[in-house]
């Protein structure tokens, strides 16, 4: 039990709306992502004695060359899809990749962007202890050390007009919710979410005062129902479905988070940026899978068990016969196709799932 409990990882959002796919610009923005398991594409991989990795097969199954990445995912995760609406292969490497470079190839690479998310991670450092990850803080103190990288490279001018014209993704948060029920915290939930909300307001400030103007955020998408979730309520209440308790929290998050983003707007003079629902995505394909093209919205593709939900994903875990028709890849991740509909609903969707503009737009909006 305690097992479901401590898992870093979270479920996505997605969706799905009749979105036509967008070409990409011919002129592509530098993109830099920070967050968790949802946007991470190796970080941890390069963590001594990390506890959330994801470098193993069967995860990259449908990857090119089917190469486990670190990864949570069969394949591509929403990272990489939302970089390649912007004209990018995939998602920017991890930082901690582009250390291992030499130094001219390092800062070269950073002209195209950057990847710091963590597995794991949360808005709160206390998040996630233990597992050697990189909390959303110190990921930010690694966009200190790009800038300065930039600024010896190409100058601090150029540099500044980079930032200023940057995409900026963040998707975080699941992780700081498993963690309040995970602690059995008697901290009020409105309280909590304050909590959350005030470092959310830092980070952000953080990362304007850096240089980042532009800002697409992904809220926590509805995290009772991942596969091990479902599980817990199953072993606590005896019903079948979503944990509500976690629900209600990941939906009050997401109104605290809109009502955050429209002061900071009115505060900081050219901070723009298009916050997509995460809960009101994943919902509406839960409650209508077959409008949307999935056969399974509750159990995962990879693992063992109830709801392949009571063992992790690894080379021995059974795999589901068909990947395409299962939101879910794991206890909490979503599948390759569910990270491709999230990230073409984020580019271009409606005010619906993204407000008030889209990533299409916000990149267009200078």
């Amino acid at each position: 039990m305690a097992k479901i409990h401590i898992s870093p990882f979270l479920c996505l959002f997605f969706i799905l709306v009749n979105v036509i796919p967008h070409s990409a610009d011919e002129t592509q923005p530098t993109i830099f992502i920070l967050g968790d398991s949802t946007a991470d594409v190796g970080t941890n991989t390069y963590l001594p004695g990390s506890k959330v990795r994801a470098n193993f097969s069967h995860y990259g199954i449908d990857f090119p060359h089917m190469r486990p990445t670190g990864r949570f995912s069969n394949g591509f995760n929403s990272a990489d899809f939302v970089a390649r609406f912007f004209g990018l292969k995939r998602s920017p490497p991890p930082f901690l990749f582009l250390l291992t470079l030499k130094s001219n190839h390092f800062q070269k690479h950073l002209l195209k962007g950057v990847n710091f998310a963590s597995a794991g991670s949360g808005l709160l450092d206390i998040t996630g202890p233990n597992m050697s990850i990189v909390p959303l803080s110190r990921q930010i103190s690694q966009l200190s050390t790009v800038k300065d990288n930039l600024t010896a490279l190409i100058g601090s001018t150029a540099t500044e007009t980079l930032l200023s014209k940057s995409m900026f993704f963040i998707s975080i948060g699941s992780n700081d919710i498993f963690g309040y029920f995970m602690t059995n915290s008697t901290m009020p939930r409105d309280q909590f979410i304050g909590i959350l909300i005030s470092a959310y307001s830092n980070h952000i400030t953080n990362l304007y005062t850096l240089g980042a103007r532009k800002f697409g955020i992904i809220s926590v998408p509805p995290v009772g129902c991942c596969p091990s979730q479902r599980l817990l309520q199953k072993l606590i209440n005896g019903v079948d479905g979503c944990f509500p308790p976690e629900n209600d929290f990941a939906l009050a998050f997401h109104s605290a988070l809109d009502t955050l983003l429209v002061n900071i707007s009115s505060q900081l003079p050219g901070f723009k940026y298009s916050l997509g629902n995460g809960y009101l995505m994943t919902m509406d394909v839960i409650n209508n899978p077959q409008a949307h093209g999935f056969d399974n919205v509750d159990s995962a593709c990879c693992g063992y068990g109830i709801l392949n939900s009571e063992g992790p994903c690894n080379s021995t875990a059974p795999l589901c016969p068909d990947r395409r028709k299962y939101l879910f890849w794991d206890q909490f991740h979503p599948t390759k196709r569910a990270a491709f509909l999230a990230a073409q609903t984020l580019y271009s969707g409606p005010p619906y799932y993204v407000s008030p503009i889209n990533f299409s737009q916000l990149a267009k909006d200078y």
